[in-house]
């Protein structure tokens, strides 16, 4: 079971905030993916080859065409944190 500690956690890394009955969900749905991932241990697998790839055809990719971009000023505007002119995020690895 996840605990409300953890989504508590994972929200705000994710930069939302969450009601008690958002919460209490969040609790739910992430406990009912951790049993079904749980489930997925349990099946036998001997003597079943890896799977390496999924698709065999060639894949079409469109041109890069270049297009005018959005203004810094105003893309930024909206960041929770910023520094240098660029997003600020938190530092997930050490």
């Amino acid at each position: 079971m996840v605990s409300k500690e953890e989504v508590k956690q994972t929200a705000e890394m994710c930069k939302l905030k969450l009601s008690q009955e958002e919460t209490d969900i969040f609790i739910a749905m992430f406990s009912n993916v951790l049993e079904q991932v749980e489930k997925l241990n349990t099946v036998d697998t001997d003597g079943v080859e890896a799977l390496n790839f999924l698709n065999l055809k060639e894949k079409s990719l469109r041109e890069d065409i270049v297009e005018d971009s959005l203004n810094r000023e105003e893309v930024l505007k909206n960041a929770p944190e910023q520094e240098y002119g660029y997003f600020k995020l938190l530092r997930v690895m050490d």
